[in-house]
């Protein structure tokens, strides 16, 4: 178990851990990116000053062939080659694993296992529960995962896709009980998808000092600038990612993204990073590259700071 040190300029906490400002999706590899490929995302994320990378233990079943662990399989092989476990904060998750779903207590003490096995690591610093089971009391998954925390096998934990109401139901039960807490929220959050966090949920995890690590920060790559009316993308998001062409929030966050992007010099990406950066309980959206080339759009998040009225102009065309 690594030592925690203090918060490096730049980085966020999220309970005892530092990352920093640009978390990598691990989602791609195994899947649209081969081990080849994502060993040299990996080493050029490090190399750009990133230590943050999530992954889950379902990633990439959807995928014909995969049974899920494949993202893992390749991170861990990556670590082993480079030695480099204790300079990274690896976050993964359960409970959507094609053969360990849901959060029973004896689910999530399989699971983390056969993650710890694939990631070739004894310890897990971030483990999200990927979807909430509400078959599961509260009381169960989170007996379960402090024991994981007692174990030494996870340092911090954290909840994905859950709802306001059990997330407030999951911080009292810690409290109370005085067991391991959520210290983070991976919504699905960003420029055109603003409904499912905003509100109920983000007042939860404001009042309590949980952090959010938004996923789909680019919404599958639409707010990359690269779809645009005219254009075919190949991809295997570009269906997901065009829909918001059609849509008139659509194309005035293309607008003002073009707007601030070209007052700074920056990628599109870059602004659309930058504006969920800032907004409140965010500490570090998440984003993938299937290639190094898509690499540093990303990292230079953490050098834009927009202005107040640049904020206000996003934030009002995204409404």
């Amino acid at each position: 178990m690594t030592a925690t040190h203090p918060t490096p300029q730049g980085h966020r906490a999220l309970g005892s851990l530092s990352v920093s400002p640009l978390c990598l999706g691990g989602n791609v590899f195994g899947w649209s990116a081969d081990e080849t490929e994502s060993f040299a995302v990996l080493d050029a994320y490090v190399a750009g000053g990133g230590n943050f990378i999530d992954t889950a233990d379902v990633y990439s079943a959807w995928v014909p062939g995969n049974k899920g662990g494949e993202s893992e399989t390749v991170i861990g092989n990556w670590l082993a080659s480079r030695g480099n476990r204790a300079d990274v904060v690896i976050a993964t998750k359960v409970g959507a694993h094609p053969d360990y779903k849901g959060l029973s207590a004896a689910t999530v003490k399989s699971a983390v296992d056969e993650s710890l096995t694939r990631l070739r690591t004894d310890y897990i610093d971030l483990y999200y529960t990927h979807y909430d089971d509400e078959s599961v009391e509260v009381p169960e998954f989170l007996t379960a995962l402090d024991d994981l925390v007692k174990a030494g096998k996870v340092r911090e934990i954290a909840a994905s896709n859950i709802s306001a109401q059990r997330l407030e139901e999951s911080l009292a039960f810690s409290a109370r009980e005085g067991v391991a807490r959520y210290v983070a929220l991976q919504p699905h959050y960003n420029l055109v998808s603003r409904d499912t966090y905003e509100g109920e949920l983000a007042d939860v995890a404001a009042r309590h000092g949980v952090v959010a690590v938004p996923y789909y920060a680019l919404a599958s790559g639409f707010l990359t600038g690269k779809y645009r009316p005219d254009s075919t993308v190949e991809s295997v998001r570009s269906q997901a990612a065009a829909k918001h062409l059609a849509t008139e929030r659509g194309r005035r966050v293309l607008q003002a993204l073009d707007t601030v992007a070209a007052a700074h010099g920056a990628e599109p990406a870059t602004v659309a990073l930058a504006w969920l950066a800032a907004r409140p309980t965010v500490a570090a959206p998440i984003a993938s590259a299937r290639t190094t080339a898509q690499l540093p759009a990303l990292l230079a998040l953490g050098d834009l700071t927009l202005t107040d009225a640049e904020l206000a102009l996003l934030t009002e065309a995204s409404a």
